[in-house]
């Protein structure tokens, strides 16, 4: 499905670069209204557009690196965390199997009762390692969104001065990043489309 889904991003920003191209080709020429021909756009104008390598970006962007630096640091301090405990509860089993290899409990159901205190440990640390990864997650999402938010904001700032209709990224995923117009997002023209199309599922 990830594949199927950069395809498509990839095709859709092809054909944003192709409509471009027609645009301006097919605009270069100009009928005056003498009926004389006259350029209105020279050979070497350049498209409005622009492209980023975000993988390049984001490990030389100063912020993303600080931010997965904290986010490696939270990862590793709950790592951390997890195996002492877990080194505690394994020492915990190790002394009850010796007890237990000697008869060291003083009856049968205080040999029991500490095998069930063991066991329910291993189930909290079970649980713990879930909401530790849980967290983790999380917390890796949340740097994600916020480092795209700062890049958004911050091109278009930029772009500003630059002035580029679009800045698309050349990475997976999706490749438009900004737009200046929403005259060229052509979601629900090609969504109606594609639903008249598939007809109740003909298909054709």
């Amino acid at each position: 499905m990830k594949n199927i889904n950069y395809l498509i991003n990839g095709i859709l920003a092809l054909a944003v670069i192709v409509l471009f191209i027609l645009y301006f080709s097919g605009n270069k020429k100009a009928i005056s209204a003498s009926g004389t021909t006259e350029v209105s756009l020279n050979e070497t104008t350049a498209l409005p557009v622009a492209y980023i390598n975000v993988d390049s970006l984001l490990s030389n962007y100063n912020y993303s690196k600080d931010l997965m630096e904290q986010l490696t640091r939270k990862q590793e301090n709950a790592r951390a965390n997890f195996t002492q405990q877990a080194r505690n509860l394994q020492s915990e089993v190790d002394n009850f199997q010796y007890k237990l290899k000697n008869s060291a409990f003083a009856t049968q159901e205080r040999a029991e009762q500490e095998q069930q205190r063991l066991m329910r440990k291993q189930q909290e640390l079970q649980a713990l390692d879930e909401k530790l990864s849980q967290d983790v997650m999380e917390e890796a999402q949340r740097v994600n969104q916020q480092l795209r938010d700062t890049i958004i904001a911050q091109l278009r700032e930029f772009n500003k001065d630059k002035g580029y209709q679009l800045i698309i990224s050349n990475n997976g995923g999706n490749p438009i990043l900004i737009t200046n117009n929403d005259a060229y997002n052509i979601t629900d023209e090609v969504t109606e489309y594609l639903n008249k199309r598939w007809s109740g599922g003909s298909g054709d």
